[in-house]
Order: structure tokens, then sequence, then C-alpha cells
């Protein structure tokens, strides 16, 4: 057995779960920051199988239970209509999680074989896919049973909170750089009413509470090695009660910008139109059905609204002394904030072209389910 940079009571962590047969090897994976993930292959009765073990980082998920009871529910109702998508294997007691004798809550689940992931969208058909997936998945949990969801991270999407917070920062200027951030703090002062509009529309009832992701990057969906197609969802510690929306920008956010979030460059950073044509177009296929007019009609502003909110938190980090974010480099979190902001002023100043792509999406949608099915 190879067992390489794992936890010393990794062997008694697996023995908690009923696995198909004994530990052939096991070493870490992935590039989570979050979680610690290593994946396990074991000798099965018909040949290898693989693992993947999860050690939950509580200090991030105060409430782990509640965490997993949202993932356990999520994750049964779309494999009901999904068989290969994400599966929760149970303890051998039948509990969706494992405490170790150390205090440290696990959970396992199946490996998704035969499927890969990227880093970032460098095509449109990549782009048009993760949108399609995460609109699916959306969509597959309309009518997910057992009412609301838990809140995992109470206001991750609540971007007046986000806005507030920047405000004592800047007051508090706790590591004294507010001085030499004047124009940036003047650009998020600027469009202090950007970060009423959703939510006012949720009071009025005009949008509707759903279950969402909350973290639509492109590296959370894994593509099918030979078709490219999507295979299953993945990274669901997220997965709670949200607006549609928010998952749409933030899809915008990471899939139609044309460079790294922490280009020095702010300058190299503008919203890629094609790319976000191929998002409306796969989000609309999925998604479409259930969406209402007000969700369609502010799908563009969603991509300038989750980049202004990443700005606001990366500013109000830099703000206190990069207490939050890990940086690399002194203003690390500066220059996270200068590209979001810069994506900001590109989704603004394109703002009618990209009215225009989700007309001509909705149009083509419409055509579509008007045409009779031979």
């Amino acid at each position: 057995m190879s067992i390489a940079a794992v936890p010393p009571d990794f062997a008694d962590v697996a023995a908690a779960f009923p696995l198909a047969g004994p530990i052939v090897s096991a070493a870490p994976y992935g590039n989570g920051h979050i979680n610690e993930t290593y994946i396990a292959i074991v000798a099965a009765g018909t040949g290898e199988r693989r693992y993947v073990f999860q050690k939950i980082n509580h200090r991030i998920f105060k409430n782990v239970p509640a965490l997993m009871e949202n993932i356990a529910r999520v994750t049964a109702q779309v494999r009901a209509k999904q068989p290969r998508a994400l599966a929760l294997v149970l303890t051998r007691g039948g509990e969706v999680a494992h405490r170790s004798a150390a205090g440290e809550w696990w959970r396992l689940y199946d490996f998704v074989e035969g499927a890969h992931t990227v880093e970032r969208v460098t095509t449109e058909a990549q782009a048009r896919e993760a949108a399609r997936a995460f609109g699916e998945y959306q969509a597959l949990l309309v009518d997910l049973p057992g009412g609301r969801l838990n809140d995992t991270i109470p206001n991750f999407h609540h971007t007046r909170s986000r806005f507030e917070a920047l405000r004592r920062a800047v007051v508090e200027d706790t590591a004294g750089r507010a001085a030499s951030v004047q124009a940036e703090i003047a650009f998020a002062m600027a469009r202090e009413a950007d970060t009423d509009v959703l939510l006012d529309l949720l009071a009025r009832g005009e949008l509707t509470e759903r279950v969402t992701h909350n973290d639509t990057k492109i590296n959370n969906v894994m593509l099918d090695d030979v078709t490219g197609r999507c295979a299953a969802v993945i990274d669901l510690d997220t997965v709670m009660p949200g607006l549609s929306l928010y998952d749409f920008g933030d899809m915008v956010r990471t899939a139609a910008s044309s460079t790294a979030e922490d280009n020095p460059d702010a300058g190299q950073m503008h919203v890629v139109l094609p790319y976000f044509r191929a998002l409306v177009e796969g989000y609309l296929e999925s998604a479409g059905s259930v969406l209402n007019a007000v969700e369609r009609a502010h799908l563009g502003f969603a991509g300038k609204l989750l980049a202004f909110e990443t700005g606001l938190r990366f500013l109000t980090d830099h703000l206190q002394g990069d207490v939050y974010f890990r940086i690399k480099r002194p203003n690390h979190n500066l220059d996270r904030a200068r590209t979001q902001f810069a994506l900001v002023q590109s989704i603004e100043d394109n703002a009618e072209a990209m009215r225009r792509i989700v007309a001509e999406a909705e149009g083509k949608q419409d055509g579509a389910s008007a045409r009779p099915r031979e």
C-alpha cells in the first residue's frame, strides 16, 4: 500500500466507510484552498475503484451537519435524474459524514470517472457547456422536497453587506492604506445604488429565491473526456438558497472575462462578448423554462454586480491588511480589486451590446420551443 502525505489518522477515517476493498494507494488531490482533498484507490473485486475523501474545513463552515444535510439532499435529487452525478458514500453507520477522534469532519464521494476539469474557459463551447450545466443544476432542484436549504454562509452574496463592510474599512483604515486607493474607493462609492437592485427586486417578489450553487466557475464542472459535455457539477459546499442571477453573474465574471482576476495590469481586463453570448445561450437552453422575465432582463447586470461585489471584497481586504484572501505579493488584493472594477467598467460600456445578445438568444430559444417536434 502506497500512502503519501495523508493525515496520520487517515486509515482510521477510511475504516469508517464501507469501501469496495482495501486501499492500494492514497494521496492529496486537486488544488482547493478550503478543504483538504485526497484520492484513494482500492482493490475492488472487479478491478481498481477510486474514491475522493475530503476533510471539511469547519473553521470556514461553522455548521458541518447543516452543510452536509444540504449536500445529501441535493445529490440525492440530482442523481435521481442524472445517474452519473456526484454521489456521497455514507458511513458504515449510515451517516453523511464521519467525525474523527480528533474532531475533524470527513466525507466521501465516488470518483467521477472519464471526466476532467479545466481552470479557465478558452473556447465558446466550454462557456456554453458550463452555463448549460449550472442552469440544468438549478432546473433539477426547482422541485427539491423538504423545505428550504440551510444557509451555510449567511449573506454570501448580499452586496449591500459587502458595500457596508468596505465603508467601515475606509473609515477605520486599520492598515493605513486608504489615502493611496482613493480612486478605487471613489469608483465603488459611485456605484452604491447597484448594491440594492436585486435585493429590492427580491423584496418586492419580482425575483424568486432558488437553490443555487454560488461558486459557478468552470473548474466546478467535470467535462466528459470524449464528448466535452458535463459529467457532473462538483464543489457543493455553497449550495444553498440564493438568486439564479448570482450564479449567472459569477459565470460572467469568471468565464467571460479576458484575463486572470489578479493580473497586475487591469487594462487587460474586459468582458469577452462571444463568451458572454455562449453563456447566455447555454444558460437559457437549460434554465430558460424556470426563469421569469425579470431574471432574463437582468442577465447582463448580474455579471456587473458579481464583479462589483468581488471587487468590493478584495478592496476591503486590502484596506484591512490582507486578513482574509491569501496573497502572494504586495498589493495582491488591490490588483484583484482593480481588475474586477475594470470588468465592471467594461460591462457598463458594453451594456447595450449585452442586452441585444440576451434578446437574440431569447428569440432563438422561443423559436426552437415553438417548432413542432418530429
